[in-house]
């Protein structure tokens, strides 16, 4: 009788159950040697293999994917959602050069819907099977009234591992002269929806099934494209180029804050990044908001990335040989700036 009370409430146990029942299948891609138990237990089991490293240090971090969520919402599209999440997460750890070990997720709606629930947690692990990160479980929270029908709110978190010597800290490394590289992005990845929305919807009058000839397909598939992952990139570019001198000095994810607030982490207080605008490829997407947004310059590479995912630090003699790697590794890349005296600012000039 209690369950059914419960039910009669909004919060149907019995559905989440059963929903959850598919949870292992779902996960076996994701498995690493060192998770122990099954998915469903009190607290995920990693068991750490501490002979790899001397000194491990974890690095830990915590995102969501902000009011790209609207645009699922609005398309009734969710199999992209949990794998933006887990590269967006992936990434914010590889610019210490974290290689990543597990993920738990963060699930919280009105009423679970079976097929929207499975896409979410599909993409989930898509992502952690391509990054090679075990995801160890999670939490699914059925709140009724709390949010509005069909829309639910998604959150994450990932542990990763990198040896202390190895740890990359550009504010100990960096020196004036050095070359900064950028990484294309995939196009909007999760940050700067609430303001691209107001651009496209509002003020362009457009839907997401409009489709744009300059992107080549709807607006709404254009802005659910998939946050790139940097993570197995870098961890080769580190194998490469940092196993005895340090060329890859930092590295910066170009999330909220676009460069403005984020490549000023990897900064030294007597250096300015200078990064040069029309030295990469602008995605078409990017080039629109430019043009028609209305936005002042400025804001634009505070807000969005502009086409570049994440930049990478790298001393000047060493910048052409990374640059090819990268490229070789199938991810565009360009030279975009140089590190100069200054005050521990990113201008984009």
């Amino acid at each position: 009788m209690k369950s059914k009370a419960y039910a009669a409430a909004g919060v149907d146990i019995a559905l989440g159950n059963h929903v959850k029942a598919g949870l292992p299948r779902l996960l076996a891609s994701t498995h690493r040697r060192e998770v122990l138990g099954k998915v469903g237990g009190f607290g995920g089991l990693f068991a750490l293999n501490t002979r790899r490293h001397r000194q491990p240090v974890l690095v830990a971090s915590v995102d969501g994917v902000g009011t790209k969520l609207k645009l699922a919402f609005a398309m009734d599209r969710h199999d992209t959602i949990g794998e933006d999440l887990v590269n967006h997460c992936v990434n914010d750890i590889a610019v210490l050069g974290a290689e990543p070990l597990f993920f738990l997720d963060y699930l919280g709606t009105g009423r679970l819907q079976p097929r929207v629930f499975k896409d979410i947690i599909s993409g989930f692990a898509r992502g952690c099977a391509k990054n090679g990160c075990a995801l160890i479980g999670g939490e699914t929270a059925q709140m009724p009234g709390f949010y509005k029908a069909g829309e639910y709110d998604l959150s994450g978190t990932i542990v990763g591992v990198v040896e202390k010597s190895r740890m990359l800290n550009g504010q100990k490394s960096v020196r004036r002269g050095d070359a900064l590289i950028g990484i294309a992005s995939s196009g909007l990845h999760t940050n700067g929806y609430s303001l691209a929305r107001k651009i496209f919807f509002e003020k362009l009058k457009l839907k997401p099934a409009s489709r744009v000839a300059e992107l080549g397909t709807t607006l709404g598939d254009e802005l659910l494209k998939v946050h790139e992952s940097y993570g197995p990139l870098v961890q080769a570019l580190l194998k490469k180029f940092n196993r005895t001198a340090a060329a890859i000095k930092a590295l910066a994810h170009i999330t909220g804050g676009g460069f403005t607030d984020n490549i000023p982490r990897t900064l030294p207080a007597r250096c300015d990044a200078v990064i040069r605008k029309g030295s990469w490829d602008m995605l078409p997407v990017f080039r629109m908001i430019e043009a028609q947004g209305g936005v002042e310059q400025g804001e634009l590479y505070e807000v969005f990335n502009m086409g570049i995912g994440m930049t990478v630090t790298v001393a000047a003699d060493r910048a052409d040989a990374v640059l090819r790697f990268i490229r070789s590794h199938h991810h565009p890349a360009w030279l975009i700036g140089e590190v100069v005296r200054g005050t521990g600012r990113a201008r984009v000039v």
